[in-house]
């Protein structure tokens, strides 16, 4: 997918339009609080344990048989905008999905 390299966008701190830079940001993954281990590790903290609603770390759902599943082959896009008048970085509320971005 082909970016300008510079868009007019909306400046929060300068509260107007303004001529911003467009770069890729770095997304790093986040730990899931779900994750296998984190759950062991809820346990042997006395998480999840007793009679009652044990909320998040009650019962999951049960897996459908026909339930398909693979990795997606793209990544979300992360895009920083840097305003060139207060040189203040937003960063995009909602990545789209896409192979490659080429700023031109």
């Amino acid at each position: 997918m082909k970016m300008p390299k510079s868009k007019r966008r909306f400046c929060p701190k300068c509260k107007n339009y303004t001529e911003q830079k467009v770069e890729m940001a770095k997304v790093t993954g986040k730990r899931g609080s779900l994750s296998h281990g984190s759950i062991q590790r809820a346990r042997k903290r006395g998480q999840g344990r007793g009679a009652g609603n044990k909320g998040k770390w009650g019962s999951k759902p049960a897996i459908s048989k026909f339930k398909r599943t693979g990795a997606k082959i793209s990544k979300k896009t992360a895009f920083k905008y840097t305003c060139k008048v207060c040189n203040k970085a937003t960063q995009q509320s909602q990545g789209f999905r896409t192979k490659k971005v080429e700023f031109v």
